[in-house]
């Protein structure tokens, strides 16, 4: 029976790839380094600071010191601006993780920074509907690595217990996700996914393992959780 669901952030809460991609590009060309949408695409998953090692090994180069923290905190400040006008949820996701929370123990599992994540959950009102956040200040391995959801599962099932609540089993607890390492970081895991069409196609995520795949959240009822997954 399904107890909890651990949510990725990137591409399932918030519709923010495009834009992640745009900041990306803009601040990487300064650099000399050109950044093409398969470039970025191939490295969902990674966490900003994986992700700017690898666009520079891609080009043959070697950052300066300090320049990689340098490039995801311009990033951080780019993509906050973009979003200060109004925060591309994707349509639903309010009414989705509120009715959800009402039934579930609710989680997010991101490569994200944790200021990412915290600003976009309280801009929209939605923190208090998640019991725990696992970022990528709290792992050392970057998805498709189960770390990620193994530690998601761990705080979840300490965080229901807390509560009075019986231990999950793994089968209790289901990840969504839209890319494959994130499917497939889920899967290692030994966790059920859904995997949700908002970023790559059915056929790549069922590839990576997916149990169900869903091109939409917001028309998913706490009913259609248990049925699916029962």
């Amino acid at each position: 029976m399904i107890k909890a669901i651990l949510m990725d952030f990137n591409g399932v809460i918030i519709n923010d790839e495009p834009i992640q991609l745009g900041a990306y590009r803009e601040i990487l060309k300064n650099e000399g380094i050109d950044l093409s949408d398969e470039d970025y695409y191939s490295s969902l998953g990674m966490d900003d600071k994986t992700f700017v090692r690898a666009a520079f090994d891609r080009a043959g180069k070697k950052p300066e010191t300090n320049k990689i923290l340098e490039i995801t905190q311009a990033k951080t400040q780019k993509w906050r601006e973009i979003i200060s006008t109004e925060v591309p949820l994707f349509p639903g996701m309010k009414n989705f993780v509120r009715k959800m929370s009402k039934e579930f123990t609710l989680g997010v599992v991101s490569m994200a920074n944790r200021q990412e994540i915290d600003h976009i959950l309280e801009t929209t009102g939605l923190l208090d509907c998640f019991s725990i956040v696992v970022s990528a200040e709290n792992v050392s391995k970057c998805k498709p690595d189960p770390e990620c959801y193994r530690e998601g599962f761990r705080l979840i099932d300490s965080a229901r217990t807390s509560r009075g609540h019986l231990p999950m089993i793994h089968g209790d607890c289901v990840v969504i996700e839209d890319s494959p390492p994130g499917v497939a970081a889920g899967k290692s895991a030994g966790l059920p996914v859904l995997g949700v069409t908002n970023t790559v196609g059915e056929d790549e995520l069922r590839k990576a393992g997916a149990d169900w795949v869903a091109d939409y959240l917001d028309d998913w009822m706490p009913d259609s959780f248990r049925r699916v997954y029962s």
